[in-house]
Parts: C-alpha cells; structure tokens; sequence
C-alpha cells in the first residue's frame, strides 16, 4: 500500500495531497514525496480551491460530494481528506496520472 492513502477499521479511506491551486487546469500529477500531487484550477481565496478539491476528488472516485471531506489543511498546501464510499482499487490507480 502507499504511504499517501490509508484505509481505517470503518473503511473509510485518508488521503495525504499536495496541492496546487491556480494552476492550468484540474488533473492528477503523480506522486510528490509522500503525498499524492492534484493540480487545481480554482485559486486559493475563500474556500474555493477546497471546495474544488472536493468536488474533484468525490468526481474521479465515483462518490457522492458529501462522502468526501477535508480533515486537516484548511489553508495549506497539504491537505487530508476523508472519503467514505470507496474501493482501495479505486483509489491505488489514481496514482498514475
């Protein structure tokens, strides 16, 4: 298993991200360290970046927004979410943009 996802007892899995707001475009960006890299588009003012992120997380792994949440990162580049809902398969192959 990776060093930046974890799965809990109640299955419901932690990912580790870095992020880069404003950037070109919405994508994955492979792995940075012990983090998994996620280029946003939306800026980092008034929440918009976060709320980007979640948006995206919850679209690539086929979830619904409100089983995704941020869980630490509030204002930094590296960021934990939580997502309920999901399959380990799911979330390895993120890894490989």
């Amino acid at each position: 298993m990776s060093d930046w996802f974890r799965v809990g007892s109640d299955g419901r899995v932690t990912l580790t991200l870095h992020i880069q707001p404003g950037a070109r475009k919405t994508e994955l960006a492979g792995l940075h360290g012990d983090a998994l890299k996620i280029r946003l588009a939306a800026p980092p003012v008034d929440g918009k970046a976060n709320e980007a992120l979640l948006r995206f997380i919850a679209e690539i792994l086929k979830v619904q927004r409100a089983a995704v949440s941020l869980k630490s990162g509030q204002t930094s580049r590296r960021k934990v979410i939580e997502v309920d809902g999901t399959t380990t398969t799911a979330v390895a192959g993120l890894e490989r943009p």
